[in-house]
C-alpha cells in the first residue's frame, strides 16, 4: 500500500511539474539560442572543419610513413626466390617493406597551404561570431515584440475595467432616470468593442510567444512564457556620437568586414600556392624490405658420382667433344621464417627530383584563376564596406526616428490624459454625451498603445546602432 501511495505521489509530482510554465528572461532567450539554433550549429561545424583543414596542412610538412606485406602461393614453372633457380614447384613466398617520404621543397606550397588554413579558420570564426550577432537581435526583437503585445493586452484591459465601471455606474442612472438609455448603450458598444480588441491583443501575445519559441526550437508552446518587467531605455548615449565615429567602429568591428578582409587575404594566397607549382620538387625518401620463402634450399653439392661429366658440345674443327662437371645439389628444408627475414633483407634511400617543364598551360590558368578571385574578394570587400556604412546609415537615422517618435507619443499620451480627465468631468457633470467620451477614452487607449509601441521600438533599434558600435551582445543593457 506504501509502494502505491509513494508512486501516485511521484506521479502526481512529475505532472504538477510538467505543467509549471516557464517563465524565460531576454539574457534566458538569448543564450538558449545560442546553444540550440540550428544556423549557429551549422557555422560551429564549419569551424571544426577549419580546424581539421589546418591539421590537414600540417600534416603535409611532416614525413610519411607506409609499411607493406604479402604473402602469396604460386604453382608451375616458377623462380625460387632464395636459390634464384627456375623450378616446377608449388612455393610459398612472404615479403614486407617500410617506405619513409618526407617533401623536402615544393615551391613553399605546403607552407602557404597552411597559411591559408589557418586564415580559413579565422573567417570561420568571425562567420560563427556574426552569426551569433544576428540570432540574438533576432531573439531580441521576437522577445520585445512580445513584451509589446503583453503591454498593449494590458492598457486594453485597464480601459475595460474602467468602462465596466462606467457601465455599471451608468445602469444606475439610467434606472433612476438621470441618464438617457441612449448613453447606456453607447457605453455598451465600448465596451463590447474593447472586449473584442482583448481577444485580438491576446492572440497576438499567444502568436507572438509561438513565435519566439519556434525561434527557440522550443516545441511546449503551452508552458512557455517570458518574465514580465519593464525595460528601461539604456544606452542612449551612443545617439550623440558622430555618425562617422559609429560608421569608423562598425568597420573595426563588425565581422561581415573582417571575413571579407579575411577572404580577400586567402585569395592572394592562393596566388602563393598556385605560383608554387612553377618551382621543382625535391623529396627525399628510405626504404628496408625483406622476403621469406618456403621454398627448399640447397644444403649441399659436388660432382655426380655416377656420371662425373656431361657433354656440353663439341669442337668443329677437331671434332673433340666438350664436357663439364656435373654438378648435383641437395636440396633441404628452409630456414626458419625469422633467420630468412634477417638474411634477405636491405635498404634503399636517396633522393627524387622533379622539374615541371610543361603541363598543358595548367599552373598558368590557375594563376590566373587565382588573380581574378583577388580582385573579385577586393570588390567583396569594398561592397561589405559599402553596405555596412548604408546599414548603420539606415540605423542611426531608424534610432533618430524612434527616438522622436517615442518623445512625441509621451507628449500626446499626456495631452490624451488631460483631454480625458477632461471629459470625464463634463461627462459626470452631463455636459457631454456618451458618445464624446467613449472617443475621448479610446483616444487615451490609443495614445497609451503608441507609448508602449514606439518604447519598444526604439529600444530595439538602439541596441541594433550599439552592436554596430561595437557594443558585444553580452553586454546590451536592456
Amino acid at each position: 500500500m506504501k509502494k502505491i501511495l509513494l508512486s501516485a505521489f511521484f506521479l502526481f509530482s512529475g505532472i504538477v511539474t510538467y505543467g509549471q510554465t516557464k517563465e524565460w528572461t531576454l539574457e534566458e532567450c538569448i543564450l538558449y539560442a545560442l546553444e540550440n539554433n540550428i544556423s549557429v550549429k551549422q557555422s560551429e561545424l564549419d569551424v571544426e572543419l577549419s580546424d581539421i583543414q589546418v591539421s590537414d596542412a600540417w600534416g603535409n610538412l611532416l614525413p610519411r610513413v607506409n609499411a607493406s606485406g604479402s604473402n602469396s602461393w604460386n604453382t608451375g614453372l616458377t623462380q625460387n626466390v632464395t636459390t634464384g633457380i627456375l623450378q616446377t614447384q608449388t612455393t610459398r613466398n612472404f615479403s614486407a617493406g617500410v617506405t619513409a617520404s618526407l617533401t623536402l621543397f615544393d615551391g613553399l606550397r605546403n607552407y602557404n597551404e597552411l597559411q591559408y588554413a589557418r586564415m580559413s579558420k579565422l573567417a570561420s570564426q568571425y562567420s560563427l561570431e556574426q552569426m551569433k550577432d544576428d540570432v540574438a537581435l533576432f531573439v531580441a526583437n521576437a522577445y520585445l515584440q512580445v513584451l509589446f503585445n503583453k503591454e498593449n493586452l494590458k492598457v486594453i484591459r485597464a480601459q475595460n475595467e474602467i468602462t465596466l465601471e462606467q457601465l455599471e455606474r451608468a445602469q444606475e442612472l439610467v434606472d433612476a432616470g438621470s441618464l438617457p438609455q441612449g448613453d447606456l448603450l453607447e457605453i455598451r458598444a465600448t465596451a463590447a468593442n474593447e472586449e473584442q480588441r482583448i481577444i485580438v491583443a491576446e492572440n497576438a501575445v499567444q502568436i507572438s510567444l509561438i513565435s519566439l519559441a519556434q525561434m527557440l526550437l522550443i516545441k511546449d508552446y503551452e508552458n512557455f512564457d517570458i518574465v514580465e518587467r519593464d525595460y528601461d531605455v539604456f544606452g542612449h548615449e551612443i545617439m550623440e556620437i558622430p555618425v562617422s565615429e559609429v560608421i569608423s567602429n562598425a568597420e573595426e568591428n563588425r565581422y561581415e568586414v573582417k571575413v571579407a578582409e579575411v577572404n580577400q587575404e586567402m585569395a592572394e594566397k592562393n596566388i602563393e600556392i598556385a605560383k608554387g607549382a612553377h618551382w621543382p620538387t625535391l623529396g627525399a625518401f628510405f626504404n628496408y624490405n625483406t622476403r621469406e620463402s618456403g621454398a627448399g634450399r640447397i644444403v649441399s653439392g659436388g660432382l655426380d658420382p655416377d656420371e662425373p661429366y656431361r657433354q656440353i658440345g663439341f669442337v668443329e674443327a677437331t671434332e673433340e667433344i666438350v664436357v663439364a662437371p656435373n654438378m648435383v645439389t641437395e636440396i633441404g628444408s628452409p630456414l626458419p621464417f625469422f633467420e630468412q627475414l634477417q638474411l634477405n633483407d636491405g635498404i634503399s634511400y636517396g633522393l627524387q627530383l622533379n622539374v615541371p617543364i610543361f603541363n598543358g598551360f595548367a599552373t598558368r590558368n590557375s594563376i590566373k584563376r587565382s588573380e581574378v578571385d583577388v580582385l573579385r574578394s577586393g570588390y567583396m570587400l569594398e561592397q561589405a564596406k559599402l553596405d555596412l556604412e548604408a546599414n548603420v546609415y539606415q540605423a542611426y537615422v531608424d534610432a533618430n526616428g524612434a527616438l522622436k517618435a517615442y518623445e512625441a507619443s509621451l507628449v500626446a499620451l499626456e495631452a490624451q490624459e488631460l483631454a480625458y480627465d477632461y471629459a470625464t468631468e463634463r461627462y459626470n457633470v452631463g455636459l457631454t454625451n456618451a458618445f464624446d467620451f467613449s472617443q475621448a477614452k479610446f483616444n487615451l487607449s490609443s495614445a497609451q498603445s503608441e507609448v508602449v509601441r514606439t518604447k519598444y521600438d526604439y529600444i530595439f533599434k538602439l541596441k541594433v546602432l550599439e552592436l554596430y558600435f561595437g557594443v558585444p551582445i553580452a553586454d546590451l543593457k536592456f
